[in-house]
């Protein structure tokens, strides 16, 4: 008998309205986004700013639609070498109590110190840590706070991103080799191939790490015109350089067959920033989510020739 794939497939609400740019969507209401993604199937949202602050204000929004609290972003700053792990704990509080009265395991933690993910300049201007003591810091603040958020339930899940101090398959490499298992990794196929890496590579080195799945497609021409064109993140974004899974160049097939094969049990997370403008919101979330559970399904049966199939 087959084993189970023991995964959930959630969605990001940035397919109806993007937290770092409000131009794109900003216009669409909450309910609309819940309503949609929850008849097209998805069991989960992650948060977004229009979503509820306080735990039982959340708790009712996504009781309407039957919906799961995934998780949710946190913007953390401990790679300012003056922040204190004390004072991210403080700061990180009211979100862990959100996420965790609400049923969530993980939480996104998104480094936004000196990043410039929302700034007109080009994504090579990023920041980086120079040395191996910068590096150690910083990696026994994040050790430190991922155990403190373990201890109420949530694993922090460290999120790779596009114009930040983690954004390369070397940089992850060096995080993960420094800090404990308390943290956990986000993969991120979108962010972690536009960051040069090869997603399967990473995520099979990683897997013992891997926390949540961010499943995000990338259009192979546009990435490239963003890094010889000097664009900025928001540019690429704007332009289409991400989309929903089975719309790029991102091997899905091979991506969950590593996760099945190492026992990984939790979250697929739709999350593609996109101009609903130009790629209607219900239609590219129903894709990415049909694009996943058929994969899913396939290798359940562990179909022969999954790969070709997909």
């Amino acid at each position: 008998m087959n084993k189970k794939f023991d995964v959930r497939i959630g969605i990001n609400p940035i397919s109806w309205m993007n937290d770092d740019l409000p131009t794109l969507g900003g216009e669409t209401a909450l309910e609309v986004a819940l309503a949609e993604g929850a008849e097209i199937g998805y069991q989960g949202f992650e948060l977004g700013n229009k979503f509820p602050k306080e735990p039982a204000a959340l708790r009712a929004v996504l009781a309407q639609y039957d919906l799961a609290c995934v998780s949710g972003w946190y913007s953390g700053r401990l790679a300012d070498a003056a922040r204190t792990v004390e004072q991210e704990i403080d700061a990180i509080g009211p979100h862990l109590r959100l996420l965790a009265e609400n049923g969530a395991t993980v939480m996104v933690y998104g480094e936004v110190a000196d990043a410039i993910q929302g700034q007109a300049q080009p994504l090579f201007k990023r920041p980086r840590f120079i040395s191996l003591d910068q590096w150690q810091a910083y990696a026994d603040k994040m050790t430190a706070l991922a155990r403190h958020t373990l201890a109420h339930g949530v694993r922090l899940s460290y999120h790779h991103h596009m114009g930040a101090y983690v954004e390369s398959s070397a940089d992850v490499d060096q995080l993960m080799a420094l800090t404990g298992p308390e943290l956990g990794l986000l993969f991120d196929s979108g962010h972690i191939y536009f960051g040069g890496g090869d997603p399967v590579a990473v995520l099979t080195k990683h897997i013992a790490r891997i926390s949540h799945v961010h499943c995000k497609d990338v259009r192979p021409n546009v990435a490239r015109m963003a890094r010889n064109g000097n664009w900025t993140f928001l540019e690429s974004v704007i332009n289409g350089a991400f989309s929903v899974p089975g719309d790029g160049c991102i091997d899905f097939a091979a991506l969950l067959q590593v996760l099945y094969d190492n026992d990984y049990r939790g979250w697929l997370v739709v999350e593609a920033e996109q101009d609903p403008a130009v790629a209607p919101s219900y239609q590219y979330a129903q894709m990415g989510y049909r694009h996943l559970a058929g994969l899913v399904a396939q290798i359940e049966q562990d179909q022969p020739g999954i790969r070709e199939a997909a």
